[in-house]
């Protein structure tokens, strides 16, 4: 090894980084999540967030349900994902398309939505995650990579 060389897989302050931003965002997304599918009920988050907030736009109401039952699972999934490290990439591009999904929808409710108490955090997590993706040697995605290459 050459003075100076960080080895594969060591606890750097980029890998701590990445697990801090990681944790959080799959916290946030998680525990939404939890909450709508379990404490508020799926197809309550779809009536009164989708279908009732948007019976107004073009959007047809099929697509509102739709969207409505299914967020509250992909936040609750890719949360989970996210906080174990474990299919990153996979839970990057859920919780990326809910943010997208939750942009399209205030600024189409309200085109001067304020984005920085929300939408903004959680974006600016996702793509820190995103950046410090390979030194994230704290997630099972990488433990797993790690214990694949010694064998």
């Amino acid at each position: 090894m050459t003075a100076g060389r960080t080895p594969p897989g060591a606890l750097t302050p980029k890998s701590w980084a990445a697990f801090v931003a990681r944790t959080i965002l799959g916290l946030i997304f998680f525990m939404a999540g939890f909450w709508k599918v379990f404490e508020l009920g799926a197809v309550q988050h779809a009536r009164g967030l989708f279908v009732e907030a948007y019976a107004d736009t073009f959007l047809p109401a099929w697509s509102l349900w739709a969207a409505g039952v299914a967020t509250p699972f992909v936040e609750l999934a890719c949360g989970a994902l996210m906080l174990v490290g474990w299919r990153r990439g996979i839970a990057a591009l859920g919780l990326g398309g809910v943010l997208i999904l939750v942009t399209f929808g205030h600024l189409l409710a309200e085109p001067l939505y304020v984005f920085s108490a929300h939408v903004i955090p959680r974006t600016l997590l996702l793509v820190i995650v995103l950046i410090l993706f390979e030194n994230d040697h704290l997630s099972l995605d990488s433990w797993l990579a790690r214990r694949t290459t010694s064998e």
